[in-house]
């Protein structure tokens, strides 16, 4: 009896061509749209409003000064939005910690949580300003208001997502508390916890630009950069720190999402390697 046969794998190099191809595509549209748009939707007078992609690579990046003071301010923001985030993150999983543990601290805490969730971000700026200043700290501050609620949100509920049946089985062992969290709670919370650590990423970098743009105090970041490059009517320079930004954003979401496949492994789905589906 012959042994079944079995598809063979696909070559390291059609899976790449298989991940890279789609994004490429779009990109490529993308660039279509915004040569389109340069061209033939604006007036010679207005065609400044939007320079082409090739001037824009050209003043930014091809630019030794310009390139330098954009990365320079990128590095600012990213300094400020890190160290927002990693605050946001030790406060918002132990505030998730607390509510797990007792409901009445839920109640307690969590109504808060939501509510500054839902008061705009501008609206608390100047108010920062007067209380703290409008240096480093305050920006640090608004980065980690912004990121603190996903962070809570979803690791509070990956430790209520444990099964039930995982649940009595620490209870017959009478494992305590600590340990029922240490090695039940905490591990099946993993896949939760770095979901809300990429979406926390991504609204870190966020806030670290518009606390520059406010606080206008100490060296620049990159959002003052883009409120001089708007008064100056620069655009290449404005659109080079805005693809910039972006792609600060996209780096550090892509950075969390590999940590979470290396921290989770394959056994949840949110851990397995995209290639090798």
């Amino acid at each position: 009896m012959s042994a079944p046969q079995t598809s063979p794998r696909p070559s390291r190099l059609r899976q790449a061509v298989r991940i890279a191809l789609p994004p490429t595509l779009v990109f490529g549209v993308v660039l279509l749209l915004w040569y389109a748009g340069s061209e033939f939707l604006l007036s010679d007078r207005r065609q400044f409003l939007l320079p082409p992609p090739h001037e824009v690579v050209i003043t930014c990046f091809g630019d030794q000064d310009n390139l330098q003071e954009l990365l320079q301010a990128l590095g600012r923001s990213a300094w400020v939005a890190f160290l927002g985030l990693a605050i946001a993150t030790l406060v918002g999983t132990g505030l998730a910690i607390l509510m797990s543990q007792a409901s009445w601290v839920e109640r307690s805490l969590y109504p808060y949580a939501v509510a500054l969730q839902t008061i705009p971000i501008l609206a608390l700026v100047p108010l920062f300003g007067f209380w703290f200043g409008f240096g480093f700290e305050s920006r640090v501050l608004v980065c980690v208001l912004i990121a603190l609620f996903p962070i809570i949100a979803n690791t509070l509920f990956g430790l209520r997502s444990v099964q039930q049946a995982h649940r009595d089985l620490f209870a017959l062992a009478q494992a305590g508390r600590l340990t029922r969290l240490i090695k039940l709670e905490f591990p099946s919370a993993l896949p939760s916890f770095f979901t809300g650590m990429r979406i926390s990423a991504g609204l870190s970098v966020i806030g670290a630009i518009v606390g520059d743009l406010f606080f206008r105090q100490g060296e620049p970041g990159i959002g003052v950069l883009m409120d001089l490059y708007r008064q100056r009517l620069q655009s290449e320079q404005l659109f080079g720190a805005v693809l910039l930004s972006s792609l600060l954003g996209i780096a550090v979401f892509w950075s969390f999402g590999f940590l979470a496949r290396r921290v989770v492994g394959r056994w949840h789905e949110s851990g397995r390697d995209p290639t090798n589906s």
